[in-house]
C-alpha cells in the first residue's frame, strides 16, 4: 500500500541504503534553501529518485523545473539527467525489491536498512555526545514533539525523567506553545531538544524559531539533514524513516532517541542513583508486576 499524499506521513519509496547514499551527495556541497528542499525531497523518494524527470522532481518539491536544473548544476552536473545518470548508477541495488517478499515484508527490510545507516553514522559519536551534554547541562529541559513526532517526544521524556531533575514535555501546539517556551527560558533552561518527523507542522518551525530567540540551543532528531527544521536548529541529528507503508515508521528516530537517553545519562553523575531510587519506590509501591 502506497502512502497516502494527505495524511501524517510521507511520499513512499525511500530506501534507507539510497538515501544514505543521497545525503552524502548532497552534504558536500552548500546549497540554498530551495535545493535543500529540493534535496530533501529526494532523499525521501530515494527508492524513486533516479526514474523521476526534472518536472516531477519539481512538482514533488514545490519549485520550479529550472530550480531544479540549477540544483543538479550546483551539485556539479551539466544538469538534470546528468545528475539522474549518476543516481541511476550508484543507487540501483537498493531500490530492488526483495525477490518473494510482499509489501510488509518490504517494508521491515527497508526499516533494518535506516537503522544499519543510523549505525553508520554512530560510528563518529561526536554529536550525539554534545547532544547529551546539552540536554543534560539544561534545568528544565524542554522536549518538544508535535503530531507524528509528539510519540517520539512523549517517549524520551517518560525515560529522561527518570534521570534528569526538570523535563517539560511539550506535545500541545496551539497560542501558549511560545508561552511555555519561554517559561522554560525564564526557569533556567539553556537547550531545547525537538522531534521532528514529516510532515513537518509548520508551527515546529515558528517554534524552534522562538526557542532561539529566548536564548535557547536546539537539538533536534529529524528523519534528514534537509528536513525543514534545520535551518533553526543549531544541532541537527537525523534519522531516516520507513516510507513503504500508509504510514511512516519511526524505528530510526525512536533508537536515536534512546541513544541520546544514554549519553545524556552518561553526563548525570547523579543518573544511577536516580534510577535506583526509583526502582525502590516502584517496589514498595508494587507498580509493576514481576
Amino acid at each position: 500500500m502506497s502512502n497516502a499524499a494527505g495524511g501524517e506521513s510521507g511520499a513512499s519509496g525511500a530506501a534507507g541504503g539510497a538515501g544514505g547514499r543521497l545525503l552524502k551527495l548532497f552534504e558536500a556541497h552548500r546549497l540554498t534553501p530551495t535545493q535543500r528542499r529540493i534535496a530533501h525531497c529526494l532523499v525521501r523518494r530515494a527508492g524513486d529518485a533516479p526514474f523521476l524527470s526534472s518536472v516531477e522532481v519539481a512538482e514533488l518539491a514545490g519549485v520550479s523545473q529550472p530550480s531544479v536544473t540549477r540544483f543538479a548544476v550546483a551539485l556539479g552536473f551539466d544538469g538534470y539527467p546528468a545528475l539522474r545518470r549518476h543516481l541511476r548508477e550508484v543507487a540501483p541495488s537498493s531500490t530492488a525489491p526483495e525477490v518473494g517478499c510482499n509489501e510488509y515484508q518490504q517494508a521491515v527490510i527497508a526499516e533494518i536498512e535506516n537503522l544499519r545507516h543510523l549505525a553508520a553514522v554512530l560510528a563518529d559519536p561526536g554529536p550525539v555526545s554534545r547532544a547529551g551534554a546539552l540536554l543534560a547541562g539544561s534545568v528544565p529541559l524542554p522536549v518538544l514533539g508535535l503530531r507524528a513526532a509528539g510519540a517520539q517526544a512523549r517517549g524520551f521524556a517518560y525515560f529522561a525523567a527518570k534521570v534528569h531533575p526538570d523535563v517539560r514535555l511539550l506535545d500541545e501546539g496551539g497560542t501558549m506553545l511560545a508561552d511555555r517556551i519561554d517559561a522554560a527560558a525564564r526557569a533556567g533552561a539553556s537547550a531545547l531538544l525537538c522531534f521532528a518527523l514529516p510532515r513537518h507542522p509548520r508551527e515546529v518551525i515558528d517554534a524552534l524559531a522562538h526557542a532561539r530567540e529566548a536564548g535557547l540551543t536546539v537539538v533536534t532528531v529529524a528523519d534528514s539533514a534537509f528536513a525543514p527544521v534545520a535551518a533553526h536548529s543549531d544541532l541537527l541529528l537525523p534519522a531516516a524513516v520507513g516510507t513503504g507503508l500508509a504510514f511512516d515508521t519511526a524505528c530510526a528516530p525512536m533508537l536515536l532517541g534512546r541513544v541520546l537517553l544514554e549519553s545524556m545519562c552518561d553526563e548525570l553523575p547523579d543518573a544511577q542513583a536516580r534510577l535506583e531510587e526509583f526502582d525502590a519506590q516502584a517496589a514498595a509501591r508494587g507498580v509493576f508486576v514481576e
